[in-house]
């Protein structure tokens, strides 16, 4: 039995010859016809069965190289859409698009699993139908994209493509790039089409960025150059770009310094002194900066702050420097007249405090002839009372120009020796010197002291300038008070956090400080029209509160006295 066929067949004649012999013998019984009948019947009976089954097996015979060939055809037919469809799949994953088929007239949608990978949709919130397609295109580009496919099936063009905005399934889009394909009946009609979504969004995102980055760099007003990476071991890489305000700069044109190397504008001398620094930069791909005399296209000279910086690609690779030039020309004449500005005034303030030394000391001599002849005169009697005005009008301005060279002398040693001595100070035994020093006047005019020290007791201060500093401002208060009232005097000191601060406040006549805040402790700044204020006091006190590291500052209304207050660290 080699096939099919011949089993069936041999079953057919089997079951046909014993079928023969009952049904003879069932016969040969009822009608009792002779033995040879039944051999006579029975053997024309096997001749036609014989017969039938050579029939049977050809007529199955020729059925069965049908069906094989047929199904043949069916397997090799199955096995080319396996292999189709697994193509499609590697296909679809290798190039990470996202396919579409698209039936037009039943409008039947099918996408593959890209459109859950890329984009985020689960299989049951994907649509059937063109419409969940559009409605997801972001509506700036719907009527667009919209408008050039359906022309585009009109028109029955083979491909199609297009960018727009596809809707992600947390709301977000993604750029896309489309790419369709029809396909057309035996009668040319548009049955099918068949498309692939490629996620360009990084792509779109970089060139944003770059069109960015190069709209930055031809508006900057910095001259931007951009050279090849140095592969030749050439000292200078040449150039490949440059902006228009290098243009504007120069005065070269792109076409003439492209393919050049820098030093054709660069300063020879000025490179010269940074030329090993530029070589060590170069070879080591590090950032160098410097600064460098440039000719433009006409010759004039021109400074310039030169930065060069390394540019590397995707594989880590030294491709490009990019160099960053800022006309710095005003810059250096500002720096030289600058440093003109500060030798004149050097000079002019060395000058003066010469001038300062010796005038002082040139007049400390006749007004102590003019101290010691006045002090002998006092004892001689006077009888004549306009003389006697005279002389005592004589002897108080000569008192005050004293005061005023002390004073002087103290301004041009504090100003010659910024740091001084400190030490720690009790203020109350400084106070109680001021206070004898100014004994005579307290007694004389009686006033009101509040002195409140209990909180800080020590102070890292210069003693002397402490000193000269209390007298100043008690001898002010005293003399700028207030005809109106008793003159009240409040004294107190506290810490504030890393700061020790002093006040000292009075309720004299006050200061306009709306006219002279920038004024109050100028040099010789007058505020009140009397005719022994010499203008130095605050001014000494300040320069005396700042040579031990203080701060001084003041708020005054005029009838309604001020306030002083006096900051040291700890």
């Amino acid at each position: 039995m080699k096939n099919k066929a011949t089993k069936t067949t041999l079953l057919f004649v089997l079951f046909s010859i014993s079928l023969a012999f009952v049904s003879n013998l069932i016969l040969n019984k009822l009608f009792y016809f002779p033995s040879n009948f039944f051999i006579y019947s029975y053997s024309k009976d096997l001749g036609l069965i014989f017969l039938a089954g050579i029939i049977f097996k050809y007529t199955l015979s020729k059925n069965d190289a049908r069906n094989r060939k047929i199904f043949d055809s069916l397997q090799k037919s199955n096995d080319e859409i396996l292999k189709s469809n697994e193509r499609y799949d590697i296909v679809a994953k290798a190039t990470s698009d996202t396919i579409w088929d698209w039936k037009i007239i039943e409008d039947d949608f099918v996408w593959n699993k890209g459109i859950q990978g890329i984009f985020g949709y689960k299989a049951e919130e994907i649509g059937k139908t063109s419409k969940w397609w559009f409605d997801r295109i972001h509506p700036e580009d719907s009527i667009k994209m919209s408008i050039k496919l359906y022309s585009f099936i009109e028109q029955k063009t083979e491909k199609w493509q297009d960018e727009y905005r596809f809707k992600c399934a947390d709301g977000s889009y993604k750029y896309v790039f489309d790419r369709g394909f029809l396909v057309k009946d035996e009668n040319g009609n548009v049955i099918r089409m068949i498309g692939a979504i490629q996620d360009v969004t990084r792509q779109k995102e970089e060139e944003q960025r770059l069109k960015l980055l190069e709209t930055v760099i031809t508006q900057t007003k910095d001259a931007v150059i951009i050279t090849e990476s140095d592969k030749s071991n050439r000292a200078v890489p040449r150039i490949v770009f440059v902006n228009p305000a290098f243009t504007k700069m120069t005065g070269f044109q792109s076409n003439e310094v492209i393919g050049k190397t820098p030093t054709i504008f660069m300063g020879r001398k000025s490179v010269e002194n940074e030329i090993g620094n530029l070589s060590k930069a170069l070879r080591g791909k590090e950032e160098f900066k410097f600064e460098t005399l440039n000719h433009k296209k006409d010759g004039e000279e021109y400074w310039v702050s030169f930065s060069m910086i390394p540019i590397t690609n995707k594989e880590g690779e030294h491709s490009h420097w990019i160099s960053i030039q800022r006309d710095i020309t005003e810059e250096k004449k500002q720096e030289k007249e600058k440093e003109h500005l500060i030798r004149e005034l050097t000079r002019n303030n060395k000058d003066l405090k010469q001038f300062s030394y010796i005038t002082s000391h040139n007049l400390r001599a006749p007004l102590s002839n003019l101290t010691g002849l006045l002090n002998l005169i006092e004892d001689i009697p006077i009888d004549n009372p306009e003389l006697k005005e005279i002389l005592n009008g004589f002897s108080k301005s000569t008192h005050l120009l004293n005061e005023t060279i002390n004073d002087l002398m103290k301004v041009i040693i504090i100003k010659d020796n910024p740091s001084i001595e400190k030490e720690e100070v009790l203020i109350k035994d400084v106070f109680e010197n001021v206070f004898n020093q100014l004994s005579v006047l307290i007694s004389l005019h009686k006033p009101i002291l509040k002195i409140e020290l209990e909180k800080v007791t020590i102070l890292n201060v210069n003693k002397s300038y402490l000193e000269s500093i209390l007298l100043n401002l008690f001898t002010n208060a005293i003399k700028y008070r207030s005809p109106k009232r008793i003159l009240r005097v409040f004294v107190s000191s506290k810490e504030v956090g890393n700061e020790i601060v002093l006040i000292f406040k009075d309720n004299g006549i006050g200061i306009d400080l709306e006219r002279n805040r920038d004024k109050i402790f100028g040099l010789y700044q007058r505020f009140h029209n009397y005719s022994d204020s010499k203008g130095l006091g605050l001014y000494l006190v300040k320069s005396q509160v700042e040579s031990m590291g203080g701060t001084i500052s003041i708020e005054s209304e005029v009838d309604k006295g001020t306030t002083f207050t006096i900051t040291f660290k700890k």
